[in-house]
């Protein structure tokens, strides 16, 4: 009974640390495997939720490593766990990240799996079935690293191995009992420094560690050539490198001192009948009164963390409700903008859809611009406005366009941005005297371009963005024919631990939304994963998703790319205008990632940083695509000007309307 009760306890435990009043923890990546999975209320989960919870109360430890099992009397349900620690994180900080991850392993990603290994930005979490304490294990092995090149690469890979290589003998040679780890700093240009950080778990060997750290250094050259940032982590080591300091200066603990031998005590002199008695009744009482004070003084820390949470997160929506303010420097006047544009012209008219016209328009200092006039009458309206203005003047990077304003005068409601010489991707991919001039080269580049851009609005940019309208429409091409991803009126903002939203009202271009979005509003980064493998195949084939139809047993283009990699025959898919040139290994994989994107279950869709991966490596493994969702229709209904379907919404009376023309579909109140 009192084992019981400790059981119990514990997995209550293990239920108030995955509460939101964990402080936040970056996620990046995680692996599972599928083929190993537990019954749900089983044995195994119980003892996982006994280890989880030993886990995350030992991840104060100074060490910041910990390793232990659960249900070890029966090998047929134990569970072995560990975590690994940044070696300079304090053991608060150290705990958040630990029990951030033992809450998202189990709810988020990885439900039911047996094998585990997550990353969070400061720490990682690793169970298993089987014993691992000990063993030097290279595999799974991720790679993460940032966008951009850095300047004079052969100079910069020199110095990076010649540092990077150097730290691996500290970490090595580290004490027993000590942190496995070595830090350096150097600098690279007079503005520049380069900080280094190698790390193993404690439990390995000096030669494991060596072999371990030597492995992933070697991989840094096929993964991360010239990147500015970049790291290499598998279970039993990491390296990292950045231009900016992620760690804090910590030196290696010194060794451990060697205890103390002293002599037992003495037996104590009771005597046998009232000590027995008095041991036996003590025990019950022991075991469940130190559990419920444990348990008391977690609730109370949750308690007062849940309350400096809720304060952080109201001092954040402020912040975000304010940031219009923020901006106002970037404020034009409506007769500026009058003035650029002719008086918005027809003869400097770009383009338009549902949220009304772009302009061309030349400022007084010369400047080019490109001018979003939104329409009165749009469904996008000021909520929409101020939410494009707030994230864009937050976003910087080469692959998405740059705000340089706005105008907010009556009901005028303007954005301004750089003007992007060659217009839109549709323009070039699906206009008939435009195609040949997009050879292989510039669609390759192209795709990776988008994908890189879609990587920094999921992982990179300080606010973790979901694009929402993603298509040809939306990327705009430079002189150079970069892309760069457009208009974020639909977007929202998710918070750092957010992995999916959902909305009764739906917002998009019909033929690049996943199903659950657009039957159920559920939305997440996996629905921009979605709409870029439509736009990859789309590309590749110089086809239009929604005006697709193949008379050849095809109904969409989504199918038809499924059925010619199942053949065999991805090749034929490729826009005929460049049969004469292209790279057939190039070709055959942006029709692999882009089924892979398109798959029905969104988890089981890649991540953007592993599809930034498969684009800039052909060493990669990549998995078999499943059958891709696809919405049946038939010839004529793609005819149709409209597609209309009722709100999830049992008292709303409106409809929504899915857009068939390309046009996006915007919500009819602010959110």
């Amino acid at each position: 009974m009192p084992s019981f009760n400790l059981n119990v306890l514990m997995t209550l435990v293990l239920g108030l640390l995955s509460l939101s009043c964990l402080s936040e923890a970056d996620y990046r990546s995680h692996v599972c495997s599928n083929t190993t999975r537990f019954t749900p209320n089983s044995t195994y989960e119980f003892n996982l939720n006994l280890l989880l919870s030993s886990l995350t109360s030992n991840a104060t430890r100074e060490l910041g490593f910990y390793n232990t099992t659960a249900g070890s009397q029966d090998p047929n349900t134990a569970v072995y766990g560990s975590f690994l620690c940044r070696a300079d994180l304090t053991s608060d900080a150290c705990q958040d990240c630990v029990a951030t991850a033992a809450r998202d392993a189990v709810q988020e990603y990885c439900p039911l799996r047996k094998v585990t290994t997550i990353w969070y930005d400061d720490c990682m979490l690793r169970y298993s079935n089987v014993s691992f304490f000990g063993h030097m294990d290279q595999h799974p092995k991720v790679y993460l690293f940032s966008s951009g090149n850095v300047t004079e690469p052969i100079r910069f890979n020199q110095l990076l191995s010649k540092t990077i290589t150097e730290l691996v003998p500290v970490a090595v040679n580290a004490a027993p009992g000590a942190k496995k780890f070595a830090t350096k700093e150097v600098n690279f240009t007079g503005f520049q420094d380069l900080y280094s950080l190698v790390q193993c778990t404690p439990d390995l060997s000096g030669t494991d560690c060596d072999r371990c750290l030597r492995g992933a250094i070697a991989l840094l050259p096929a993964c991360c050539n010239g990147k500015p940032g970049a790291r290499v982590v598998c279970p039993s080591c990491n390296v990292r490198y950045e231009f900016y300091p992620f760690y804090t200066s910590v030196a290696a603990p010194p060794s451990p001192p060697t205890p103390l031998l002293l002599p037992p005590p003495p037996p104590a002199s009771v005597s046998r009948s009232q000590g027995n008695d008095d041991q036996i009744s003590s025990l019950p009482i022991v075991a469940i009164v130190v559990p419920i004070a444990i348990l008391l003084f977690l609730v109370g820390c949750c308690f007062f963390r849940r309350r400096a949470r809720k304060k952080y997160n109201a001092k954040q929506q402020q912040n975000v409700g304010s940031e219009i303010s923020s901006v106002e420097s970037l404020q034009f006047d409506l007769h500026t903008i009058e003035a650029a544009t002719e008086n918005f012209s027809d003869q400097n008219r770009l383009g338009g859809g549902g949220f009304g016209e772009v302009y061309k328009g030349t400022l007084r200092d010369g400047l080019q611009i490109a001018v979003k006039r939104l329409s009165r009458g749009s469904g996008q309206g000021a909520e929409e406005f101020k939410n494009e203005v707030v994230l864009v003047a937050k976003l910087e990077h080469r692959n998405l366009v740059r705000l340089l304003g706005f105008c907010s005068e009556g009901e005028e409601k303007i954005l301004v941005y750089e003007l992007v010489e060659n217009k839109s991707l549709d323009h070039f991919l699906f206009g008939p005297e435009n195609q040949v001039k997009l050879d292989w080269s510039s669609r390759y580049k192209i795709i990776g371009g988008i994908a890189r851009g879609l990587l920094y609005l999921h992982q990179d940019s300080r606010l973790k963005i979901i694009h929402r309208d993603l298509k040809a429409g939306n990327v705009l091409l430079d002189g150079n024919m970069n892309p760069k991803i457009a208009d974020f009126g639909m977007a929202r903002i998710f918070g750092v631990d957010q992995t999916q939203g959902s909305t009764r009202r739906i917002v998009g271009t019909y033929g690049y939304m996943p199903p659950e979005y657009a039957m159920y509003g559920q939305f997440s980064v996996k629905s921009d994963v979605y709409s870029l493998g439509v736009l990859i195949l789309e590309i590749v084939t110089g086809k239009k998703n929604t005006n697709f139809y193949n008379s050849d047993g095809g109904e969409d283009l989504l199918s038809y790319a499924w059925r010619h990699w199942r053949d065999g025959t991805s090749l034929e898919l490729l826009d005929p205008n460049l049969r004469d040139s292209y790279e057939k290994t190039e070709v055959i994989r942006c029709v692999h990632i882009g089924l892979l994107c398109v798959q029905e279950n969104p988890d089981e869709r890649p991540t953007m940083q592993s599809i930034v991966l498969m684009l800039s490596s052909d060493s990669v493994t990549m998995a078999l695509p499943q059958k891709p969702a696809f919405f049946m229709h038939s010839r004529t209904e793609l005819n149709m000007p409209s597609l209309t379907t009722e709100s999830s919404d049992p008292t709303a009376s409106n409809l929504l309307p899915f857009s068939v023309n390309e046009e996006s579909i915007t919500e009819l109140y602010p959110r």
